[in-house]
């Protein structure tokens, strides 16, 4: 049985372009007990166009003056930067992870070592991206916010052609609103996912508070990412939809309680329960003075706790037999 639930503590862009703050954020995911924290890189003249707008929360969280390709170009780091953020993820001891938004990043990023490579929910469908990323032969988080299951189903078909197994994917239930509202999360569709494509599945959540990503992990999702930040107020698209490091800390551990909680299929007694037998079940007992040799019948014998003795499963064998000595009131009997 391993239940352990991979968490990915997605910094993304909230450090804002400042390579200071990313390196505080991988502190903070590692005292948090993420498995990894994961960045974005982008060239980004190679991924939005000037003609490109804001999203409608990005117009809100950064005034819609600028240009999405402006509002990026502050956000992100130099392309040099993530090696120097590698090495201080394998310093600190947490896994490192970088979703690339272009060809070119994604080359930077190979160098790197990456266990995973995360294809964002914009990307699922660009066919050279797609082909690019099973090129390199690692395995794949695919997130799947604003597709359908044709979609879903296309994009695979380009990573297996690539040679990638499915056994290779994990593919994220998401939607891609910040924040998502509750009503829009449909968890249910993380089921359908996983039996539509037989893949690992999981989640990554756009929703504010931990409630939504805690429960995906009960209902089965193997893989969380959540959006996190060292302050919800700072300027940036996403930090509102963020969790600040006392929230991610607090999402890690009620998911770790909740996967141990898990457990397996098998239905038995637990070692910390057995105990409880003896207290919490019955016996069957003298419901009055018997003499020895007396008929035992449902006139003199009841059923009470402790649970130590004969079972009342056993009632129908009991009946009709005779006191084999006497018994007082309440005392176990004996057959």
């Amino acid at each position: 049985m391993n239940n352990h639930v991979i968490i990915i503590a997605e910094a993304g862009v909230n450090h804002n372009g400042n390579y200071d703050l990313a390196v505080k954020m991988i502190h903070e995911a590692k005292r948090a007990g993420a498995d990894y924290v994961k960045f974005q890189t982008a060239v980004p003249e190679l991924v939005i166009s000037t003609f490109a707008p804001k999203a409608e929360y990005q117009k809100e969280t950064t005034g819609s003056e600028e240009s999405q390709l402006d509002m990026c170009r502050a956000i992100h780091l130099p392309l040099s930067d993530y090696k120097r953020l590698k090495a201080v993820c394998d310093e600190v001891g947490i896994g490192f992870m970088s979703t690339p938004f272009d060809l070119v990043s994604i080359d930077t990023l190979e160098p790197l070592d990456m266990d995973y490579y995360k294809i964002p929910s914009g990307e699922i469908t660009n066919l050279p991206y797609l082909r690019k990323i099973a090129s390199k032969h690692r395995p794949v988080i695919m997130s799947t916010g604003m597709s359908n299951l044709e979609e879903i189903a296309a994009a695979l078909d380009v990573l297996e052609q690539g040679g990638l197994q499915r056994s290779q994917i994990t593919l994220l239930h998401c939607n891609t609103e910040y924040p998502t509202p509750f009503c829009d999360v449909n968890l249910a569709a993380m089921h359908t996912i996983a039996e539509r494509f037989g893949t690992a599945v999981g989640y990554s959540d756009h929703t504010r508070g931990i409630e939504v990503p805690v429960a995906a992990v009960a209902l089965g999702a193997k893989m969380i990412e959540k959006h996190f930040t060292l302050d919800c107020t700072m300027e940036g698209p996403d930090h509102k939809a963020s969790l600040e490091p006392d929230s991610l800390k607090a999402m890690v551990d009620a998911i770790r309680n909740v996967e141990q909680a898990i457990g397996s299929a098998d239905k038995h007694a637990t070692a910390s329960e057995t105990p409880n037998k003896v207290v919490a079940r019955k016996s069957i007992v003298a419901a009055c003075e018997i003499a020895e040799g007396e008929l035992l019948t449902e006139r003199n014998i009841t059923v009470k706790r402790p649970g130590n003795g004969i079972s009342p499963m056993r009632w129908d064998e009991v009946l009709g037999t005779r006191a084999k000595r006497n018994f007082h009131y309440d005392e176990l009997i004996e057959i």
